[in-house]
C-alpha cells in the first residue's frame, strides 16, 4: 500500500478532516496541526508488510508515558 487518504477526528476539538498517508517511507511519527483549532495532532503510521496494511494511530500528543 503506497498512498491513501484517511478521515480522522481531531483529538482536541473533534473536527473531522482528511489527511494523506504516504506508506512509501515505512513507519512514521509526526505532528500535524488541526485545521480548525490549530492544536497539534500526533500521527503514527505503522506499515505492516506481512499483512500489507497501514495502521494509523491518532492522539493529542500530550499523553505522558511513565
Amino acid at each position: 500500500m503506497k498512498f491513501t487518504t484517511q478521515t480522522i477526528s481531531c483529538p482536541h476539538c473533534g473536527h473531522h478532516q482528511h489527511i494523506d498517508v504516504d506508506g512509501t517511507s515505512g513507519d512514521q511519527d509526526y505532528y500535524d496541526d488541526c485545521r480548525i483549532c490549530c492544536n497539534p495532532i500526533h500521527l503514527r503510521i505503522h506499515l505492516d508488510e506481512a499483512r500489507h496494511t497501514l495502521e494509523l494511530y491518532v492522539d493529542a500528543g500530550d499523553e505522558q508515558i511513565y
